[in-house]
């Protein structure tokens, strides 16, 4: 084994908080086997954390917590919100996830009047409900102290009563191989009841979350609707995309298919 390629290798995760067995091969111009045997001394010394695929740094294998992911990337989630916003009529109905990007959203709507909110974020639920008519169903469950969102069987259980027109969903990465991942298994669980709950699915994602990766797989993206994101994705995205059937939102306007239409974001 080669220290040189050890550094390497810590060096490209440590760029983007995980890699994959595949993209660090390709980066570094060897095999997936020659990476396996490298990183096999990173995991046991706790420079590394493996996942099934690929390895994080240990400080990623966690996500921060809740207000200071606030913080991060605010235009970008912003940017998003207003599309979401945009998107949305009065009168609509939608689930709502925990993650922060949704938060934005719940921010976004506000001057909405009459939806139908399904969320187990109590952030969520004190922004939109008592509001312009709005009824807002709050899932309980163990409430989580750092986010303040409920979990647990219950959580999915009431979930499943509801039919709602959008689940506006914040993943925890876009994998480079296209799949929907997440850092919590009971937030992938939300995600895939929610999906079966709503007419559409609409996954929110600022551009980091492209090329992330995350231990726990969601779905693969033929089983959403529309990707939305404050800029265009990668090329090789975008095609898997079209490939899929998914569209895609920015605030530069709608691909249908990964094909832009001429349509705007609102239209």
């Amino acid at each position: 084994m080669s220290l040189k390629r050890q550094a390497d290798i810590l060096q490209a995760v440590r760029e983007h908080g995980s890699r994959s067995i595949v993209d660090l091969a390709a980066r570094l111009s060897v095999s997936t086997e020659t990476i396996r045997r490298n990183i096999q001394a990173l995991v046991e010394s706790g420079a590394l954390l493996r996942f099934h695929g690929g390895v994080m740094v240990p400080e990623q294998s966690q996500e921060p917590p809740f207000q200071r992911r606030m913080q991060v990337n605010r235009d970008a989630k912003r940017a998003v919100a207003a599309i979401v916003r945009d998107i949305v009529r009065d009168g609509d109905s939608l689930i709502l996830d925990n993650g922060t990007t949704s938060v934005y959203v719940a921010d976004a709507l506000v001057n909405h009047s009459r939806l139908v909110v399904v969320t187990h974020s109590a952030e969520i639920a004190c922004r939109l409900a008592s509001r312009n008519g709005n009824r807002v169903f709050m899932a309980g469950g163990e409430l989580r102290g750092e986010d303040a969102a409920a979990f647990g069987y219950s959580t999915l259980e009431f979930l499943a009563q509801f039919q709602v027109k959008y689940a506006f969903l914040s993943v925890g990465g876009i994998t480079t191989a296209g799949e929907l991942v997440d850092f919590h298994l009971f937030e992938a669980e939300f995600s895939r009841v929610a999906m079966k709950q709503a007419q559409e699915t609409w996954v929110i994602a600022d551009r980091t979350k492209f090329g992330r990766e995350a231990p726990v797989k969601v779905c693969e993206l033929s089983a959403v609707d529309v990707v939305v994101a404050d800029e265009d994705p990668p090329l090789d995205f975008a095609s898997r995309c079209q490939a899929a059937g998914v569209r895609i939102v920015t605030p530069k306007g709608l691909h249908r298919e990964g094909e832009e239409t001429g349509e705007t974001a609102s239209g």
